[in-house]
């Protein structure tokens, strides 16, 4: 029988792959098809291209989060007249026999472009004692901004300040053709995830590309690789202790950054980076700069945008776009402000 609602099972797949909270799966519109046409061939397909899926195998989410899943969907199925579903009941029965939950789980974004981002996060908000080892949602929003806007990025040399696990510089590497892509975080766990991660996604480093003020040298010699494999940088950044003169060899043309704006004690610091980032350029030219914020608390970013005024910094708000590929699930609360420094 053909699928009742077409395109559902994709619409799961792309959201379960990428371990979404389980509320935003389309469960009312399952639950309509079901009422509609009671076949257990749009929960077989559903099944297949979500935890049967190659990517799902290889790169699985957390077993607690594929446990409530197929409980969810097994419910959806004993509440029709469907035929029963043996392989669903065996699936659970493969997940219930892992080991107890791991501290890491993986999350696989599909790109616009059919390819995909897979990473290895922490199932904790914290851990280490930072919030930087899981994908917060500005970075999913700024790259989706990105894909769509890909002529800001193609040929030119990226710097992207809180890097955290990677999503936003993978996805604009994979899509966007950037001639380099610095990565940059401060803290030691962040680094060490995300090098396993840009390895996870095929954009390995040599031995001399991650950059630290103490080897800014070995920064950005020669022109790069072509845009069709961009030369990948790790930098350590601490936005308080680096100098001009050390920011100089990265040569940043565009620099972006998503939820960093969440600390009222780290938006004086960060603004102090971006003037540095300013000046730092042997031409003298500054970057074009894009910061992508969640508005978790109002007075916080009322506070950044204080501090940029105070600053000097010219501000403005990018238009939201309707759609977002990676989400489906659209937070109206992330904003992304393009800064002239």
């Amino acid at each position: 029988m053909a699928e009742p609602c077409p395109g559902l099972a994709l619409r799961f797949q792309r959201r379960f792959l990428a371990a979404r909270p389980l509320r935003s799966l389309p469960w009312p519109e399952l639950e309509q098809s079901l009422r509609t046409a009671p076949d257990s061939a749009l929960l077989a397909d559903i099944l297949h291209k979500t935890i049967l899926h190659p990517l799902c195998v290889k790169y699985p989410p957390s077993a607690k989060y594929r446990r409530c899943f197929l409980t969810e969907l097994i419910k959806k199925l004993e509440s029709t007249a469907a035929e029963p579903l043996d392989e669903l009941y065996e699936a659970l029965a493969d997940v219930l026999k892992e080991e107890e939950e791991s501290t890491h789980c993986y999350k696989n974004y599909l790109l616009p472009s059919g390819d995909c981002v897979s990473l290895c996060e922490s199932t904790a908000l914290i851990s280490g004692g930072t919030t930087g080892l899981l994908t917060w949602e500005a970075a999913l929003h700024l790259a989706q901004w990105a894909l769509q806007n890909p002529s800001l990025f193609r040929g030119r040399t990226i710097l992207e300040l809180g890097s955290g696990v990677g999503f936003t510089g993978i996805a604009i590497c994979k899509s966007c053709q950037p001639r380099t892509f610095i990565f940059s975080d401060c803290h030691p766990l962040v680094l060490s995830q995300l090098r396993e991660n840009l390895q996870l996604n095929g954009l390995s480093l040599e031995p001399d590309r991650t950059w630290s003020p103490q080897t800014e040298s070995q920064g950005q010699e020669g022109e790069g690789q072509s845009c069709q494999t961009p030369k990948v940088i790790v930098a350590e950044l601490n936005w308080g202790s680096v100098t001009e003169k050390q920011l100089l060899p990265l040569r940043a043309d565009v620099v972006i950054a998503a939820d960093v704006v969440y600390d009222p004690e780290i938006i004086v610091a960060l603004i102090e980076m971006l003037q540095k980032l300013s000046t730092s350029r042997a031409d003298r030219k500054a970057p074009e700069v894009f910061i992508a914020s969640t508005i978790r608390n109002p007075a916080t970013y009322q506070l950044f945008q204080a501090e940029l005024d105070k600053a000097g910094i010219r501000w403005q708000v990018i238009p939201a776009h309707s759609s977002c590929n990676f989400l489906f699930d659209v937070q109206p609360d992330v904003t992304i402000l393009q800064l002239f420094v």
